[in-house]
């Protein structure tokens, strides 16, 4: 073999090397399409005439030795898959080394070109043999590869194979020829593609940032340096067909220098192409490089600065308030998470978010940093790693707010997920506080397990689920309950929408009332709630709704909404009030009964100096209501639940409703009614059943779901309704109407709860509709599981929003009740008869711009504003995103959430959660003779009328202000709000929500109250 290159060769010389690998590649190609047409052919004669006609075995015989000989092929051939595979060592060592040898092979080429190109560097002989059995090696591994493809077609056309066809064959031309010939060997710079699942094998490349990295470089290398060679080829032996030729003298660094500069678009001018073939290629090869180096230069320098900053560690500056959040950082929920919070921070920012994401932003998300990067950063990393929770600063943080993905399709794994971002955070920041989104209630039995998990201390779990689909148990009970909470505690309304349509109504200021917390004054000590309720509302012009009663010297406490006359406040007692502003509120711990008792403008009220402001007597000649008792000291409470009272601050005294509500099961904790396990065959109603022929004033729950559907968590639903609250005759009987599959799996954990049953259908049919007596349920729900059929936001509903429709086409055709009547004497809440012009429908939607769909304004009436219009106002519709802001108002103030679970879910409280939670506890029987306590001694939310004895005395001149009072004093109803008919024309009778009406606002005959009802009256009794 001959050591000596010449760059120049004739044409045949150069066809003696090219022709075999042509022949080689189209040989090969041409015998597999032959093979394949052969095969098809044998096979469709045997299928279609040969097994036809011959029946003997013995003919088949044959046949059968020819599978089996196939069949030993085929296991060979996975052998041999395997073996070449990186998941086994040897497929690994094979890869490596094979790559290895490539760059080995290109090396030797550029030795080569040295040599060629008279750089005066001599290379030893043996370099070539070298060469000889690197190429002999890609022959053995190419025939491995061959073996086990599956496709050999396709095998036969792809990159690495047309790269062995031109490099591999031309050496054993030159051991003929004794002559060798750089040629195409510069086609194995294409092996550097390889590079990126290389490093991967070994471990180099670990995170996005370098996986892209490598493939970026190994693109741009391989072919930059691909191109320069084969310009390198044509230019040093011109085109085959000139002569003379045509050709010019390029090193292979000036064909570098050319292919970069024509990438770049720079195009000195002084290295220019002269061949045909090399402007050809140019031509081509310019529209594809100049695509390449514009995306590459961008995106190595977007990387690089990305892992720069994102990379970086947060620097924890004394006295700087900031917290970290994790978990599913997305465009939506980043978006909705700084609107939430920045709301709730009345635009002062004071702390400083970080964002905590396990992958890079995307280019709208970087947007969004970018436009609140005066308080908002984000670190790539994640809460499982320790060392990406030090450089956020972790230990330091006020908080760690987890965000859950609402819309995961596999709820328990997002659960569970986030559940391990808080014990990374706890087993390394014990101190921190963490708030906590999951979606189903079920998975909080982890929770406890956690070492340093401690609600007392301030951790937080927002369950979805639980808070959702309590929502809608309460809107069963009381239409119109979830927007009056919302507006409270959650959503903000567009004021200017306010403006421009209530212009000139007493309603306008109605509309901006908030929950809030702060501390009583000293000088309500030893006053019951209903004394300290009316003062506040007489003098302050403040609503109080509840209270937060501290026992003991621990701090242990317990928040009560509308207690009874014999719990009386202490000092230092935290009150949750409905009000416009904190300088309202601010007047109940200012009010001084010496300086203040007769001061009539509440804004006089300010921070007195008086020094005897110490404890004060009740003074309660104008306040006194009908029963009064004492308080004995007693153990202090360990929990803030109403579950774990002290028994000494009950009574067994229920006005003759106790004896009733004696005879009811209740569970062991005493919260909810209980009953033996029914089996489902007895829950089940036909058609046929005389049970479903019975069914009158029902709750009907209409569930989507299938065998595979993740579960909603009916059992949420379930419990407020059963709150051992109410009293037995209260409870409703609740139908669920879905897929039998379904709701057998949901079965398991609500076959406890009395008054249950289950109906096989759907929503979607008319005739299932008509056997669970649609039209003369109380009540109607429409829950669908967490299944996202479609992409579009907008067909994500469709199931819900055609069952809404199709239950309203029922309710129009029924004949039961007139069509303007609205309510009867009776509340929605308790067991009297259907009382509604309309069933009330409370649907779950998913995508909350959904509800379109459903409610529309009355046709030709441009005067409703669509803030009345749509199914938030009027009580229709339950979406997830109403909850989003949950996680802000809870780092802000966590007695906020304890107030709300405490309304929604009829008194849950995080003690019960992990009583209820624990491993084979479950709901079981009280004792026999167990007594009413506090867990059963609570309030109840009711939406009440008017009765005669509330109007007794003003006749049409009540305003809310005297409804309010009467209420109060006679009955110790708290009322927080009102539901009135919208105004004419209103052929659907629809209804809106005003929370917290002024004092003066006159009411009218058909107006509802929103009222908190003590436990001993039942809201059957004529008020």
């Amino acid at each position: 073999m001959a050591g000596k290159f010449n760059l120049t060769c004739d044409l045949s010389f150069q066809l003696a090397f090219i022709i075999p690998s042509l022949f080689v590649f189209l040989g090969g190609l041409f015998a597999i399409v032959a093979f394949r047409l052969a095969r098809y052919a044998y096979g469709f004669s045997i299928e279609k005439i040969w097994m036809k006609k011959v029946k003997d075995k013995d003919v088949w015989w044959p046949h059968k030795r020819k599978q089996r000989s196939v069949y030993w092929i085929r296991v060979f051939s996975t052998q041999v898959e395997m073996m070449l595979s990186a998941q086994t060592s040897m497929g690994c060592v094979l890869v490596i080394l094979v790559f290895l040898l490539n760059i080995g092979s290109l090396i030797i080429y550029f030795v080569n070109l040295a040599e060629t190109e008279e750089f005066k560097i001599s290379f030893p002989e043996s370099i070539l043999y070298v060469d000889t059995g690197f190429n002999a090696f890609f022959l053995l591994y190419f025939g491995l590869r061959f073996v086990a493809a599956d496709d050999k077609l396709r095998f036969w056309l792809e990159l690495n194979s047309l790269v062995d066809f031109f490099t591999i064959p031309p050496v054993f031309v030159s051991y003929y020829l004794k002559k060798n010939w750089l040629g195409l060997r510069f086609l194995r710079a294409l092996r550097l593609l390889e590079l990126p699942r290389i490093l991967q094998f070994l471990r180099v490349t670990k995170n996005n940032y370098s996986i892209k990295l490598s493939k970026l470089f190994a693109v741009f290398i391989s072919t930059w340096l691909t191109a320069a060679g084969f310009i390198h080829l044509v230019e040093n032996n011109g085109d085959p067909w000139v002569q003379p030729a045509n050709s010019q003298s390029l090193s292979y660094f000036k064909c570098m220098y050319l292919v970069m500069m024509t990438m770049s678009t720079v195009g000195y001018g002084d290295v220019v192409v002269q061949t045909m073939l090399g402007r050809t290629f140019v031509v081509f090869f310019i529209i594809g490089g100049l695509v390449l180096f514009a995306n590459f230069i961008p995106e190595v320098v977007e990387i690089v600065e990305s892992h720069k900053n994102y990379k970086s560690s947060y620097e924890v500056v004394s006295g700087k308030n900031y917290i970290v959040v994790c978990g599913n950082i997305t465009l939506e929920s980043v978006t909705t998470f700084l609107r939430d919070f920045l709301l709730q921070d009345k635009g002062n920012v004071c702390t400083e978010i970080l964002f905590l994401g396990e992958s890079l932003p995307s280019l709208e998300l970087e947007a969004v940093f970018k436009c609140y990067s005066a308080y908002a950063t984000f670190f790539y990393g994640s809460a499982l790693n320790s060392e990406d929770l030090k450089r956020v600063g972790m230990g330091s943080a006020n908080a760690c707010l987890i965000l859950a993905d609402v819309h995961s399709p596999q709820p328990y794994t997002e659960d569970t997920s986030n559940i391990m971002r808080v014990l990374s955070i706890k087993n390394h920041h014990p101190n921190t506080r963490v708030i906590l989104q999951i979606i189903q209630s079920r998975n909080k039995v982890y929770l406890p397990n956690i070492p340093n998990w401690d609600w007392r201390a301030g951790d937080s779990v927002i369950c979805l689920a639980e808070l959702k689909l309590g929502f809608v148990a309460q809107s069963c009970l009381v239409p119109g309950l979830s927007t009056l909470l919302t507006s409270l505690f959650i959503m903000k309304e567009d004021t200017e929408t306010k403006r421009k349509y209530l212009k000139d109504k007493m309603l306008l200021e109605d509309k901006d009332y908030k929950v809030i917390t702060f501390q009583l004054s000293n000088d309500f000590a030893d006053m019951t709630f209903i004394e300290v309720c009316r003062l506040c509302f007489v003098k302050l012009n403040l609503v109080l709704l509840g209270i937060e009663l501290k026992f003991g010297s621990q701090g242990e406490s317990a928040i009560l909404i509308n207690p009874s006359a014999q719990i009386k406040l202490h000092r230092k007692t935290v009150g949750f009030f409905i009000a416009h502003s904190l300088a309202e509120v601010k007047r109940a711990q200012f009010y001084c009964k010496a300086c203040h008792s007769d001061i009539q403008d509440p804004e006089e009220i300010k921070k007195c100096q008086c020094k005897s402001r110490l404890y004060s007597k009740p003074f309660s000649e104008k306040l006194k209501i009908c029963r009064e008792s004492h308080v004995s000291d007693g153990e202090p409470a360990k929990s803030r639940s109403l579950g774990v009272l002290p028994q000494s601050f009950v009574n067994g005294d229920f006005d003759g409703q106790g004896e009733e509500n004696s005879r009811a099961i209740l569970d062991s904790t005493g919260m909810f009614h209980w009953c033996d396990a029914v089996p489902l065959h007895k829950a089940l109603l036909s058609c046929e059943d005389r049970a479903a022929l019975n069914l009158q004033d029902h709750i009907l729950v209409c569930v989507f779901g299938n065998a595979t559907s993740p579960l909603i968590g009916l059992q949420d639903f379930v419990m407020p309704l059963r709150a051992s609250n109410f009293i037995y005759h209260e409870l409703k009987d609740i139908v669920f109407l879905g897929s039998l599959e379904y709701l057998q799996r949901e079965w398991k954990l609500i076959q406890n709860f009395p008054k249950l049953w289950l109906f096989s259908g759907s929503a979607l049919s008319c005739a299932d509709l008509r056997a669970v007596n649609v039209q003369g349920c109380a009540a109607c729900a429409i829950l669908s599981s967490d299944t996202t059929a479609s992409n579009n936001p907008s067909l994500v509903d469709t199931e819900s929003i055609l069952a809404t429709l199709n239950i309203r086409s029922m309710q129009g055709k029924s004949s039961l009740a007139p069509r303007d009547a609205v309510f009867r004497a009776r509340a929605l809440g308790n067991q009297s008869q259907p009382c509604y012009k309309r069933i009330p429908i409370t649907t779950e939607l998913k995508s909350s711009p959904n509800a379109q769909f459903i409610n529309r304004a009355p046709r030709g009436n441009s005067e409703i504003p669509e803030l009345f219009t749509t199914g938030a106002p009027t009580g229709t519709i339950i979406s997830d995103s109403f909850l989003n802001s949950l996680l802000s108002m809870t780092y802000y103030n966590h007695r906020i959430l304890a107030l709300l679970q405490t309304l929604v879910t009829s008194g849950t409280s995080p003690a019960l959660g992990e009583r209820l939670l624990e491993e084979g506890s479950g709901l079981g029987r009280s004792p026999d003779n167990a007594i009413p306590d506090a867990s059963q001694v609570r309030c109840k939310l009711a939406l009440l009328p008017l009765s005669k004895r509330l109007l007794t005395g003003v006749g049409q001149e009540d305003s809310f202000g005297d409804i309010y009072c009467r209420a109060l004093d006679l009955f110790g109803i708290l009322c927080f709000g009102l539901y009135r008919l919208m105004e004419e024309p209103n052929p659907y009778k629809n209804r809106f929500v005003i929370p917290r009406p002024a004092s003066d606002l006159k009411m009218l005959s058909t107006d509802l109250l929103f009222c908190v009802v003590p436990f001993n009256i039942a809201t059957t009794d004529d008020l």
